[in-house]
């Protein structure tokens, strides 16, 4: 039986990164999983780093590594405004590997609580998501 679809558009500050139909948006919020269908009641909600799955139908799953943003749910239409969006086959593991190594160096440099230390904490969770989508391949 044929699910019924919604359009999905996920933007980032560099631009458009999808816009299609799908029949499932699988992510996290600040406060747990969600999976989004069509008609879902109306909402905002604060994105955490993740995996993103869209389900398009008949087993076929787009990936996708999650950065920080925000969900809108409304009208029968989804809107994604994330930091950064990466299909999980343009993932390079050891690339993030030596970005994550640097970043936690540079953090034990940093003073506890400081705006540069938040920043470094905030990239280091991300590039852990980033990671953690890389090797699930």
């Amino acid at each position: 039986m044929a699910k019924t679809l919604f359009q999905v558009e996920i933007l980032t500050p560099e631009g458009k990164v999808f816009d299609d139909q799908v029949e499932m948006i699988s992510t996290r919020t600040s406060v747990g999983s969600i999976g989004v269908l069509a008609n879902h009641t109306p909402m905002l909600a604060m994105l955490d780093a993740c995996e993103l799955r869209l389900h398009k139908g008949d087993g076929d799953v787009l990936r996708f590594a999650q950065a920080e943003g925000y969900l809108q749910v409304g009208g029968n239409k989804a809107m994604l405004l994330i930091e950064e969006a990466v299909a999980a086959d343009d993932l390079d593991a050891a690339d993030l590997e030596v970005r994550l190594s640097t970043r936690r160096t540079e953090l034990e440099s940093l003073e506890d609580g400081s705006e540069a230390a938040n920043v470094a904490a905030r990239d280091i969770k991300r590039l852990e998501a980033f990671l953690s989508v890389a090797s699930a391949d």
